[in-house]
């Protein structure tokens, strides 16, 4: 039987898209509907190149498979085509570029002239002739299958407390973990990582991005780089820089998820489906624009790109390649990898198709919840772009989640004392005011005080401004609605006062924050007291401003101790995080589901709900019928609840409610003490007086 030369090409198929060792060889497959021709590269050990032309085009995908290939090798692809910046079209085969299905990526650019397809002006300068091999990253054949990643928790949203973290930064500085695995995957696989989410008692972590980044041009430029990850280029492949040994990130990756699953936390990774890291047309060419920038990206009548996401590019959510890249990349992380959820960035602009209004049945949004696989993992939208029209929060479909922005800044508002309690109130309760219309539950509002992107919890009682001088763009930089208060004094200080009156404005907002009914979400470092200076947007700070701090301090201790309480006392408290709206139901006690109290023992009137100085609410919630279920599915009850918010300066005398709401009231949390147990121990009987210091949250249990 004769044999075939190694050069020869074989037709292949043209799905699944990527590299995929088979049959004695690699099969390639890459999408360009306007390319006249395509051309696999392959890349020697000392850079030599040997290019295979795949002659076959089926729906678009130019393929075949390459006799002789291995895992390893390394690879691009060079496009011809149409080059009219006019039209948008960009086809450039002097530029070498990184398969959009690559699931390993090496290297970075090197030589940013030499990664741009153009020469003088973007929008009317001729193609760039200079060859971009050497100086653009580079894709990898992958090995299939690896490290098993473990069974999944399924933890129910209901119970889920979210943790978000950076790879690196919670690492990097952890004296407990071996200098070579901080920073990396195998640093969040170590014991002394898996043992402070355990002790603190998340469900899940919410990863930075993960998925492969290059640093921007505006970075490249003056020797920074993009920390936190928003600038993907690569959407199946694992961030290369996180792994411990090079090259070995995917088995890394899939080690870190074993050991939280076998630690029953959860991992979800915050993906970056609205733009990529080419930006505008004055930026690299690096993979999508080369191949055909209009089959990806939103492009004006002249043929400029769109951004609605202010980083110069935005993905077309109504392009099929786009529907289909996101979904399969999706599915890659959450089969293969183990990923139990997503955090979808400016997740606004997958329901804008063209760029036009948002329409939460968008092609991109509905093909992400009706997947068989996606359906059944934790989707979490960040509801808005960088547009006032992509504001879109309480807008998402019924599968959905979001980021409960006005959650966090009435929060903010209510113990900063600027705001009264009326929005407060639906805050508190799940937001139903959001999300009861749509057929979603309170837990689909993803509650949250800080995150990566704004003040740490100690610099939001810490500073009235930001202070973002180190980040080179002269403090213009990052919000100037941080809704923050310095409790008097702007940064550091040692005035005892004020940092007593520090401490407990963050006991008061972590406490707020977990006995809200959703799902709590808070920031990696918070619970130690950790602080960025006053930085507000430390997005290019690889450096001690932006890792987590785990020096010991009695302050952070202390706050540690009360995060562990305030989250031990949710898992074990039903009718703090019920999986259902309140709506006034009479329960088995004969009270409401829910009550609210103003300070003198009556329920709200509708004329209190408002007065605006009003800085003071009670919120009785009754246990007997919460709702919420054993994994079984039967219901179980619990101890009611009465939840004292004073944001007050003054202290405030507070009669508690009528003795058919139960026969005592026994003081459970207090934020007036570093720990949070009760200043006032015992219990009270109905309509007792007590005192509530000024700026401080009482939680009280009454017994069924």
């Amino acid at each position: 039987m004769a044999t075939r030369p190694e050069s020869e090409v074989l037709a292949g198929r043209p799905f699944p898209l990527g590299a995929h060792a088979e049959a004695g060889g690699v099969r390639f497959a890459v999408t360009s509907h306007v390319a006249d021709a395509v051309e696999v590269c392959l890349i020697d050990d000392d850079g030599a190149e040997k290019r295979v032309e795949l002659t076959e085009r089926t729906f678009g995908v130019w393929h075949g498979l390459v006799p002789g290939v291995t895992p390893g090798q390394r690879y691009g692809f060079r496009v011809h085509g149409p080059y009219d910046a006019g039209r948008g079209l960009r086809c450039n085969p002097a530029k070498l570029l990184v398969d959009p299905y690559a699931r390993q990526i090496t290297g970075r650019i090197t030589d940013l002239e030499a990664s741009l397809g153009y020469v003088g002006d973007p929008m009317h300068g001729p193609p760039s002739a200079v060859d971009s091999l050497g100086s653009v990253p580079l894709s990898v054949v992958s090995s299939p299958g690896g490290a098993d990643t473990g069974v999944k928790p399924e933890v129910p949203f209901e119970e889920a407390v979210i943790y978000e973290m950076h790879v690196k930064g919670f690492t990097k500085n952890h004296p407990d973990i071996p200098e070579k695995l901080r920073g990396t995957y195998l640093g969040l696989a170590h014991p002394a990582a898996i043992e402070h989410l355990s002790r603190l008692g998340v469900t899940s972590v919410e990863l930075l991005p993960v998925q492969a980044f290059q640093d921007e041009p505006s970075l490249l430029s003056r020797g920074a780089s993009n920390y936190w990850g928003y600038s993907p280029l690569g959407y199946c492949a694992p961030h290369a820089a996180y792994a411990s040994e090079p090259g070995n990130e995917i088995q890394e990756f899939r080690t870190m998820v074993a050991a939280m699953h076998a630690a029953n936390i959860e991992v979800l990774i915050d993906v970056v489906y609205n733009h990529t890291c080419e930006g505008g047309p004055d930026g690299p060419t690096l993979c999508f624009r080369g191949y055909d920038a209009p089959g990806y990206y939103l492009h004006t009548g002249g043929g400029s790109t769109v951004d609605i996401t202010g980083c110069g590019n935005t993905l077309d959510a109504g392009s099929p390649q786009v529907v289909r890249l996101v979904t399969d990349s999706l599915r890659y992380w959450a089969d293969e990898m183990g990923v139990d959820g997503f955090r979808f960035d400016l997740a606004s602009t997958m329901g804008r198709p063209g760029g036009g209004f948002f329409d939460r049945d968008s092609a991109l949004l509905t093909a992400i919840t009706t997947d068989p696989v996606l359906c059944r993992s934790k989707l979490i939208a960040e509801p808005w772009d960088a547009t006032g029209d992509g504001y879109r929060v309480g807008d998402f479909g019924v599968q959905w989640a979001e980021w409960n922005g006005r959650y966090r800044d009435t929060v903010r508002d209510f113990w900063r004392g600027h705001t009264s309690v009326r929005d407060l109130a639906y805050r508190l309760s799940g937001s139903s005011d959001l999300y009861a219309d749509d057929l979603r539950r309170p837990w689909q509002s993803i509650n949250f005080i800080t995150a990566h992107d704004g003040f740490t919890l100690r610099d939001l009682v810490s500073y009235n401004d930001k202070h973002n001088e180190e980040n080179g763009e002269e403090n213009r930089d990052g919000t100037n609605d941080n809704r923050s208060w310095n409790c008097g004094v702007e940064g550091e200080t040692t005035d005892p006062e004020v940092l007593t009156l520090r401490a407990k404005q963050a006991r008061n907002l972590l406490a707020t924050l977990v006995l809200s009914t959703g799902t709590p979400m808070m920031t990696a470092g918070d619970e130690m007291w950790r602080g960025q200076g006053g930085n507000n947007n430390p997005y290019c700070l690889d450096n001690a401003v932006s890792w987590v701090d785990w020096t010991e301090t009695d302050a952070g201790n202390a706050l540690l101790g009360f995060t562990q309480r305030l989250i031990d006392l949710r898992s074990s408290s039903p009718a703090l995080r019920q999986p259902e709206f309140f709506e006034g139901r009479t329960t088995p006690s004969g009270n409401p589901d829910l009550v609210w109290f103003r300070p003198d023992g009556q329920e709200m009137a509708e004329t209190d709900w408002f007065d605006e100085g009003r800085r003071t609410l009670g919120m009785f919630i009754d246990g007997s019928n919460c709702l919420s279920r054993t994994r079984d599915g039967e219901l179980v009850s619990d101890d009611s609840w009465l939840l004292l918010m004073h944001a007050g300066a003054d202290p405030i005398t507070v009669t508690l409610p009528h003795e058919r709401y139960g026969p005592s009231y026994e003081p459970y949390l207090d934020t007036t003490t570093a720990d949070g147990s009760p200043a006032a121990p015992g219990a009270f009987g109905p309509k007792a007086k007590l005192t509530v210091e000024g700026r401080s949250l009482l939680l009280l249990r009454v017994p069924q």
